[in-house]
């Protein structure tokens, strides 16, 4: 085990699919991930496809709604409702009898809000003119049209590692630490390398600037006194950590800085823009901010 203490720094949660958000002081997280993230979403009425702001001309305003339980979720209990807070400010829930009329009004598209996916879920993905963001040939063969701006827009399956009930875009769990934040914002001191547009479920504070994450691939993490959980992957980055959201303003460069320092290869996918990791989680338990995370050392790691 490494000899830095590690902690979390931040616990994050997402109700509903691309919406904001709640912060959180302490969750239980399951064989599920942390339970209720990203159980609701946003579905296309028309097509069926999943609303996602990866696809930002169709689905970017969804960045300003957030959404918060009003009551803890369960593992093995029903799924509580949510209570949504508009981009004017109204507040809503999403057991209302109208919610998806509101929801409409407000996206300009007609939308229904679910906590079941429909067959073959799916989301769009757009392709900002960024060298490096992901394998051409990945980018070609899911290629489905193309903005006016030129920029590719793929459509791609949720959910490869997930539950089948949930709209996790790959797997349960999505980490990042303050080292890889803090190396990106010395490589880019003008870009603003804010947790907050990466989504993450466990912000770790780690000391340093490096891209410690690759170093924990297919090592286990303990988290606080019960949690473990196995790193997987690396986490693909997308346009969607470039969107004005949550008070940050639109920042390209910030994805830019990734795909020119951090470029990993996935086994089996080619090279991507990465920071932070993806992970399954081994043993359930409660984690709160502050908790201790033992990693194991770099050397460890890679064997």
């Amino acid at each position: 085990m490494t000899s830095e203490r590690l902690t979390v720094a931040a616990i994050h949660r997402y109700p509903v699919k691309s919406m904001l958000g709640e912060a959180l002081d302490e969750c239980s997280i399951t064989a599920d991930g942390l339970p209720g993230d990203r159980a609701y979403a946003v579905v296309d009425a028309g097509d069926g496809m999943v609303a996602s702001a990866k696809n930002p001309r169709k689905w970017g305003a969804l960045l300003g709604f957030r959404a918060a339980y009003l009551a803890e979720p369960t593992p093995d209990g029903p799924l509580p409702p949510v209570r949504i807070t508009f981009p004017d400010g109204a507040v809503r829930r999403s057991d209302d009898e109208d919610i998806d009329a509101a929801l409409s009004a407000t996206l300009g598209r007609d939308v229904k809000l679910v906590s079941q996916p429909p067959e073959g879920k799916s989301f769009e993905e757009v392709w900002p003119e960024i060298a490096g963001l992901a394998p051409e040939k990945f980018i070609a063969g899911t290629t489905v049209g193309h903005e006016a701006t030129g920029e590719a827009v793929s459509r791609i399956p949720l959910g490869a590692m997930a539950p089948a009930n949930t709209f996790q875009d790959l797997a349960v769990l999505h980490l990042i630490t303050t080292a890889t934040l803090a190396k990106l914002s010395a490589l880019a001191p003008d870009a603003g390398f804010d947790p907050r547009r990466y989504r993450p479920n466990l912000v770790l504070d780690v000391p340093g600037e490096r891209f410690v994450e690759e170093d924990w691939v297919n090592a286990e993490l303990a988290v606080g006194g019960q949690a473990t959980v196995s790193v997987v992957m690396p986490t693909m980055r997308c346009v969607m950590t470039t969107l004005a959201q949550d008070g940050l303003p639109e920042d390209r460069q910030t994805l830019r800085t990734i795909a020119k320092h951090n470029r990993r290869e996935i086994t089996g996918m080619g090279k991507w823009a990465c920071a932070g990791v993806y992970a399954s989680v081994n043993g359930p338990g409660v984690v709160r901010r502050g908790d201790e995370v033992r990693a194991p050392e770099a050397a460890d790691a890679a064997g």
